[in-house]
């Protein structure tokens, strides 16, 4: 019985296809724009996503503050206000994974006849735990190079293809500030930041090499930032109070005054990206959507003509035994047939804009089946909405009215 509704509902699509197939492209248009949509939504998610892991994550960095001179202060840095004893005690504090102090700096790079200007970090071998940043070759220097001032140096990717090229820098002698430095390691890819610096453009040497024979410090066992690792997310809030009042005691600074540090949670900051894109993703699929509705409507309005041009087959139908539930269901095909129709067409010409799209702009796109199966699913949901009015209207009629109708 089904089976022959729908051969009916199909004949009498055809009988009127150029009005089929305008009434079918509100819906391919809707389901089109919604998967495009949530593609480069969830494209994007993703890139943040690769972003904050690249970080690191449960993250604190703890700045040095700033210095006032004639009236000109400085910003966050401006004065080396910590130290690594600061840093040993923060790592006693409870819910503390991980700390690395950190002295940064730049310089010109050189190895043979090529040179590099780069970001150089002076940390502690803790700075890769932290950072959740592999090897790729080679090894990292140890608590022993830190203590005796090693001149070694894990190279990162950029760094070391705009120095070496395609030889391996592992084993071989750089230059920094007319020191000789030997690569002991080649940093895995970590890709862009947050802030759309590059990580890779970076070489990281021993704290106590970058404060003696590089960069220098006014004070002994000064350095510019710490980077603190939490066991948990959870517990950052309780760590970053422990901290606070931890150095604003050790740092004797009275109840009122303002801190000579400040920290930043990091991990807040990214999930605040996160949470944006997640939100833009959804407002462009909501966007999307309302092209859904208007291809609903249009279904309705075709099917309501359709009911009315019909009038006098709906009689005939209900004058040789058809029934109130046989017309409802014949009309409920017709919008449900179009609905689906025009969804996978929609869904076609989608997942084709997300490819195309990728391909010319370079945007991360990512088709899932998620968002296939919600697109999908609010189609057929629109086509019984919008179509069962119709229907609805078609089964009441009074089949003698219908019989006289002209």
């Amino acid at each position: 019985m089904t089976l022959a509704m729908l051969g009916e509902a199909w004949r009498a699509m055809g009988a009127n296809r150029m009005r089929t197939v305008l009434t079918m492209l509100g819906m391919v248009i809707g389901v089109g724009a919604v998967v495009l949509m949530m593609s480069i939504g969830q494209g994007a998610q993703y890139a943040i996503q690769k972003s904050i892991s690249a970080m690191g994550s449960n993250l604190f960095i703890l700045l040095s503050g700033s210095s006032s001179a004639g009236g000109v202060r400085t910003g966050s840095g401006g004065a080396l206000t910590l130290t690594v004893a600061d840093a040993n005690a923060i790592a006693e504090l409870p819910g503390v994974q991980t700390v690395a102090p950190i002295h940064p700096g730049s310089a010109q790079i050189v190895y043979g006849p090529n040179n590099w200007n780069t970001s150089i970090i002076g940390s502690t071998p803790a700075y890769l735990d932290a950072r959740s940043w592999p090897l790729a070759a080679g090894s990292a220097f140890t608590a022993s190079d830190v203590r005796s001032a090693t001149r070694v140096a894990l190279i990162g990717q950029t760094t070391a293809q705009n120095l070496f090229g395609d030889e391996d820098p592992v084993g071989k002698t750089i230059r920094i500030r007319q020191s000789p430095f030997t690569v002991l390691g080649l940093l895995g890819t970590k890709g862009q930041g947050m802030d759309g610096r590059d990580q890779d453009d970076t070489i990281i040497i021993p704290l106590t090499t970058a404060q003696r024979n590089v960069f220098g410090t006014p004070f002994p066992g000064t350095v510019r930032m710490v980077m603190v690792q939490t066991t948990t997310q959870e517990i950052m809030p309780a760590v970053e109070k422990s901290m606070t009042e931890l150095l604003r005691q050790r740092h004797r600074i009275r109840e009122g005054m303002d801190a000579d540090f400040s920290l930043r949670n990091l991990t807040a900051v990214a999930d605040s990206a996160a949470e944006s894109t997640r939100v833009m993703s959804l407002l462009l699929g909501a966007i999307a959507s309302v092209s859904l509705l208007v291809g609903g409507i249009g279904i309705m309005n075709i099917m309501l003509v359709s009911v009315t041009e019909r009038t006098r087959e709906i009689g005939i139908r209900m004058a040789i035994g058809a029934r109130e539930r046989d017309i409802l269901l014949q009309f409920l095909l017709e919008a449900i047939i179009i609905s689906v129709v025009g969804c996978f067409i929609g869904l076609l010409l989608g997942i084709g804009g997300a490819l195309l799209t990728q391909a010319m702009t370079g945007t991360m796109v990512i088709i899932s089946g998620s968002s296939v199966l919600v697109a999908f699913g609010v189609a057929a949901t629109v086509g019984i909405f919008f179509g069962f009015y119709p229907a609805r209207k078609a089964a009441r009629l009074d089949p003698i009215e219908a019989l006289r109708y002209q």
